[in-house]
C-alpha cells in the first residue's frame, strides 16, 4: 500500500496533549520575540503563523515553536511539552526591562490535530502553510500537509467544545507529523541541529531579513557560505526508531553521519521518521538502531531548488 493510500487515516480529529503552550503578552511581546526567535515577529498580524526556533548562541536548536496572535498583544507559542518548562526559562532570562510576561499557558487552552476533511472543512480554499484564522473561540493554523491529506492546528479556552471530526488515532496524527517533512523539537534532540539541518528555511522556519538573534551568525553562516553539510530526509525502518538515536552510513559504521530528528510507527508497519544526515552519506545504505532505513521523496522543494 503506497503513502497516499495510508493517508487516507489521516482523517479526523485528535487532541494533542504532546504540545503546550507558552503565552507571551504585553506591549512588548512581539518586539520582544522579534529579538529572540528566528522569525519576523515585528510583522507578525492575525492572520499567519511563524514557525520558529529558539537557539543557543552556537546557532543549535533549544526548541522550535508555531507562534501566532490571540487577542489583544498576546503572541502564543506552541512546542513539545516536555521541553517547555526548559524554554520558558531561557526565554524568561532575556526579558530584563521588556514589557512582557512569560507564563506557561497550557491548561488555559486545548489543543487538537485536525485532518483531512475536518481540517478542510475549517481552512481557506486557497490557503497555505502558516496562514492563521478564527474560528469561532477557536485560532486554526493551517499546516504543511502529509501524503495529500490538508492538516492544521486547532486552538482554544480550555472547555471550548471539540472541533467537528471522527476521532482520529493520536499515533496516525504524530506519522503525519512525520511525513510532512516538518520536525518538531523534543527533548531528545534539543541542540542537536542548526536549523538549515532541519529544512526549516526551506519551511518558512527562518527569516534572514530580520534583525539580530542568539545564533543569527551562525545561520546566516551556513546559509551564505555553503558550509552546512547535513539536511532532514524521511526515512522508513523496518524495525524501531526514536528521536535522537544516531544513523551510520554502510561505508563508515564506527562515525555517525547523522541523527533521528522525530519518528512515529507508520501504519503499515516498522517507523518513519525524520532523519538529519550528511549530504555526502544520502546515496548509501543507512542503519539507525540497527534498524535499515529507507530515503523517502520530501514532500516540499528545498530552498535552494525553488
Amino acid at each position: 500500500m503506497t503513502a497516499i493510500q495510508h493517508g487516507a487515516r489521516l482523517e479526523g480529529a485528535t487532541p494533542l496533549d504532546h504540545l503546550g503552550v507558552i503565552r507571551a503578552s504585553g506591549e512588548d511581546a512581539a518586539k520582544f520575540l522579534h529579538g529572540q526567535l528566528t522569525q519576523d515577529f515585528a510583522l507578525l498580524d492575525h492572520g499567519h503563523a511563524r514557525l520558529c526556533a529558539h537557539l543557543s548562541n552556537k546557532g543549535r536548536m533549544l526548541a522550535s515553536f508555531v507562534a501566532f496572535r490571540r487577542g489583544g498583544a498576546d503572541v502564543l507559542l506552541v512546542c513539545s511539552r516536555d521541553l517547555l518548562p526548559a524554554a520558558l526559562a531561557r526565554l524568561s532570562r532575556f526579558v530584563l526591562r521588556a514589557k512582557v510576561k512569560l507564563e506557561d499557558a497550557s491548561a488555559a487552552f486545548q489543543l487538537y490535530g485536525l485532518a483531512g476533511s475536518a481540517a478542510a472543512a475549517l481552512l481557506p480554499p486557497q490557503g497555505s502553510a502558516w496562514d492563521k484564522h478564527d474560528a469561532g473561540d477557536a485560532s486554526v493554523v493551517q499546516l504543511y500537509p502529509a501524503c495529500g491529506q490538508a492538516r492544521a492546528l486547532w486552538l482554544a479556552p480550555a472547555g471550548t467544545p471539540a472541533p467537528a471530526g471522527a476521532a482520529l488515532a493520536h499515533g496516525d496524527w504524530l506519522w503525519g507529523e512525520v511525513r510532512s517533512g516538518v520536525a518538531t523539537l523534543s527533548v531528545p534532540v534539543v541542540e542537536a541541529f542548526v536549523p538549515q539541518m532541519l529544512n526549516y528555511e526551506s519551511v518558512g522556519g527562518v527569516n534572514f531579513k530580520k534583525g539580530c538573534y542568539p545564533g543569527q551568525e551562525v545561520v546566516a553562516r551556513s546559509q551564505f557560505r555553503g558550509t552546512l553539510k547535513r539536511r532532514a530526509f524521511i526515512a522508513h525502518a523496518s524495525a524501531s526508531v526514536a528521536a535522537g538515536a544516531e544513523v551510520f552510513a554502510a561505508a563508515d559504521p564506527e562515525q555517525p553521519c547523522g541523527t533521528v530528528a522525530q519518528a512515529a510507527p507508520a501504519p503499515g508497519g516498522g517507523v518513519d521518521a525524520i532523519v538529519s544526515i550528511q549530504l555526502s552519506a544520502a546515496q548509501e545504505p543507512l542503519q539507525a538502531g540497527g534498524a535499515a532505513l529507507e530515503l523517502l521523496p520530501l514532500p516540499y522543494a528545498l530552498l535552494e531548488d525553488i
